[in-house]
């Protein structure tokens, strides 16, 4: 277990308060996060645009590097070969996004217990995002000149996942315990404390939210995204058991509130309910990515705290994505408008995100019609998200996805999730890792700290107990 925290950050006080706020974007941003996730150039969705992609020359791949050290072996009449060391460049390769040229530097005196497998890749793939794309003296994440939340919160449930992993050891566990403090000091950059007469769109108010964008004086805030804060609120709820900082729960609590007055109930709406996606004036939908994230959250915070008016949030909000926006193959689609048009596209972190909301309303209720219909959702998910399929998204969806199916996994002593999560990030191991340890994806594949943060997720995740997951 990591060590509690040193003190309590201003931001979970604030976010002790109740919050409301809306959340909207134009119409498609959901589908064009996905596109830019598989290699477009533009989005409305922010976080896409997280800087200048980094593209990545042939020879600067692991693989290559490796298979190019063991030729140059060869020719020297030496046996063996190997890649660069783990977490510096590669001779004459460019380095990641946001980094510096390095020098050679003597060996460290080895301080970490030896991890192996899955854990010691989680924590290769982890040093890597925090070498190449943290900015240690705000505790943030690289971007322009900062990165958006949604990539940040990422990069937080990276290290909580990281932080998740047994037999770290003390001096690792103490390590990674200032991280997880960092990580709190950074996000409380995103907090709009006083939204009163912000210009920011339709449902603007006047309490605490979080903003896409690090609010003034640091950055000019704006737009807030539900889907964000619900990430967010999932990785408190995680510290929170963790660590059993009180304030982390009630900052959790905050969150959920917050989503709870987001809810569109307004009779003119096409299938009314559900949750907008930004507060932005020209948002027009309801999605599947806002509404079943918020659902995991609300029964999270019931099971720890007793507090029905977040289950039945969590009951009707899951209840509204399966009578809105399930489609003829079982799964869901990603967003419905305000007429009540429903975008048909298909991503694999919208039915992952229904699958743990239905296993943790199982959980929650005993009520084994939600196992039943999580099952349905990841049998239907299972045949149409072939690897290939996976491999085409941006990671953050599949990071999402496998989180979910293993946690179904682990309440049903099923392995198809893990299998399929291990196969993953075994590829992109072999295939999208530079010699310097970050990761790529995308077409033409570029690095980006969302897909850093996935890869790191997923090994990490891999190495955990599900009941760390949630």
């Amino acid at each position: 277990m990591i060590p509690y925290f040193a003190h309590a950050r201003s931001l979970t006080v604030a976010l002790a308060l109740l919050w409301v706020s809306l959340f909207a974007s134009p119409a498609g941003a959901s589908a064009a996060r996905g596109a830019a996730g598989a290699g477009a150039s533009r989005s409305p969705y922010p976080a896409a645009a997280t800087r200048p992609a980094f593209r990545p020359h042939p020879w600067e791949y692991a693989r290559a590097g490796a298979a190019h050290a063991s030729a140059h072996a060869r020719a020297a009449g030496t046996s063996g070969g190997a890649s660069a060391p783990t977490g510096t460049p590669a001779p004459g390769s460019t380095p990641a996004p946001g980094s510096t040229p390095t020098q050679p530097s003597r060996p460290s005196k080895p301080q970490k217990p030896a991890l192996h497998g899955n854990p010691a890749r989680a924590l290769v793939a982890f040093e890597a995002m925090q070498k190449y794309f943290y900015v240690k003296a705000s505790r943030l994440y690289a971007g322009e000149p900062f990165s958006y939340l949604w990539a940040f919160s990422q990069a937080m449930a990276a290290t909580v996942s990281v932080a998740n992993i047994p037999h770290l050891g003390a001096s690792l566990g103490r390590e990674l315990s200032s991280e997880l403090d960092a990580r709190l000091t950074g996000l409380d950059s995103y907090l709009d404390t006083d939204n009163s007469g912000a210009p920011e769109g339709t449902y603007t108010s006047t309490l605490a939210a979080f903003d896409g964008t690090v609010v003034p004086p640091t950055g000019p805030g704006g737009t807030k995204y539900y889907d964000d804060n619900d990430w967010v609120g999932i990785e408190m709820v995680r510290l929170y058991q963790l660590t059993h900082q009180q304030a982390l729960l009630g900052s959790a609590e905050g969150i959920m509130a917050f989503e709870m007055a987001g809810w569109q109930s307004n009779p003119a709406f096409g299938c009314p309910g559900g949750l907008p996606f930004s507060n932005s004036a020209e948002n027009g939908e309801r999605n599947t990515t806002t509404t079943a994230p918020a659902a995991e959250l609300a029964t999270e915070l019931y099971r720890l705290t007793g507090n029905v008016q977040d289950l039945q949030f969590a009951q009707m909000a899951y209840e509204w994505v399966r009578r809105c926006l399930v489609e003829s193959n079982g799964m869901y689609a990603d967003h419905i408008g305000r007429r009540g048009v429903v975008e048909p596209a298909l991503w694999s972190y919208n039915q992952g995100s229904m699958i743990g909301a239905g296993t943790l309303l199982y959980q929650a209720t005993g009520n084994a019609e939600y196992l039943w219909e999580a099952r349905q959702t990841a049998k239907a998910a299972l045949a149409y998200f072939t690897m290939e399929k996976l491999e085409s998204e941006i990671p953050f969806f599949a990071s999402v996805y496998f989180r979910n199916l293993m946690y179904l996994d682990s309440v049903t002593h099923d392995p198809p999730g893990s299998s399929l999560a291990q196969a993953y990030v075994n590829y992109a191991w072999e295939n999208l890792r530079l010699s310097n340890d970050v990761f790529v994806a995308g077409s033409p594949p570029s690095a980006q700290l969302l897909v850093q943060a996935a890869i790191v997720q997923i090994y990490a995740l891999l190495s955990t107990p599900a009941s760390t997951y949630f």
